[in-house]
């Protein structure tokens, strides 16, 4: 494995092809549904209503969804998942992990419980994802117990 310079911080990953389709998917998903509201003419108030609340939940989920991410700074990383958002300190994380047929990175952590981390995931971007839990991972190597140990 080729040697991955370690950015400089703060950084902050997320899938951002995954977050602009949701996010798109939700706007779109959101306006159709309140212009067909608008636009039945046999809908009473109470109804039209009810469409626009279904349209504003399916976008709150969505946006929901296109959260994670993860940032890096000098003291550690914040993980921020779908409803959680978890602080870590830079001793905390053993090893970030990124194995093929995996859906997101995992950090294995020191009290031997492992994070999943939503914020970089290969779903339509793997490359991106690639090159980001490459990048991750020699931030913990070189601040946190990984530089201590051998890869």
């Amino acid at each position: 494995m080729s040697h991955t310079p370690t950015p400089a911080l703060p950084v902050t990953f997320r899938p951002g092809r995954t977050r602009a389709v949701l996010l798109t998917a939700g706007l779109v998903m959101f306006a159709v549904i309140t212009l067909v509201a608008l636009m039945l003419e046999r809908l009473g108030p109470g109804e039209r209503v009810s469409f626009v609340f279904t349209a504003a939940l399916l976008l709150g989920i969505l946006v929901l969804l296109s959260r994670p991410k993860v940032v890096a700074d000098d003291e550690g990383v914040t993980v921020v998942n779908i409803t959680r958002t978890r602080r870590l300190a830079w001793a905390e994380i053993l090893k970030v992990n990124l194995r093929p047929g995996d859906p997101w990175v995992f950090l294995d952590l020191s009290d031997g419980t492992s994070l999943p981390v939503l914020g970089i995931q290969p779903g339509i971007a793997k490359e991106s994802a690639i090159r980001d839990a490459r990048a991750l991972r020699a931030l913990a190597d070189s601040h946190g117990t990984g530089a201590d140990r051998a890869a």
